[in-house]
């Protein structure tokens, strides 16, 4: 809706402004009275209009890639975070020297468990059956007593 100005907002200025007087109208350092006024300065020519900004670029639409794009971002930060934490173990190696491990085992001095006497294979055959056919384990109850009294013996 127009205003009803019979301005135009493209009209320019016909000329400049003057320069700022600073508040004195003649230099302090002069003795001599002044005796005309001095011309007014040349109009000086408009300075040129600033540069504007370039236009920003269009913005990347949110939408797209898929499931493989946030697979491939989250392995690739992955990547990075171990590949960092490698370097970073290296340089404390560095300054603090190589790490040491020192393996301790429990079971040194204690032999291995014995395997079932030759004598004992029949029983224990019939244990193994009866616990791949039985759907309740205490029903295989009888076998094991059996094959215990047979390793006792041995």
């Amino acid at each position: 809706m127009p205003r009803g100005s019979s301005r135009s907002s493209s009209s320019t200025p016909k000329r400049a402004a003057p320069p700022p007087s600073y508040g004195s109208k003649t230099p302090a350092s002069s003795s001599k009275p002044a005796a005309a006024p001095a011309a007014a300065p040349a109009p000086q020519s408009a300075p040129p209009p600033a540069a504007s900004a370039p236009a920003p670029a269009p913005a990347q639409s949110g939408g797209g890639g898929g499931m493989m794009s946030g697979l491939m971002g989250s392995m690739m930060s992955g990547m990075a975070t171990g590949v960092g934490m490698s370097a970073a173990n290296r340089a404390v190696d560095a300054v603090m020297g190589p790490r040491q491990t020192e393996v301790v085992h429990r079971h040194e001095g204690e032999q291995a468990p014995a395997a079932v006497p030759a004598q004992c294979t029949s029983q224990n055959d019939q244990l193994k059956q009866c616990m791949q056919t039985a759907a309740d384990s205490s029903q295989c109850q009888w076998y094991l007593d059996q094959l215990k009294a047979c390793q006792q013996q041995s």
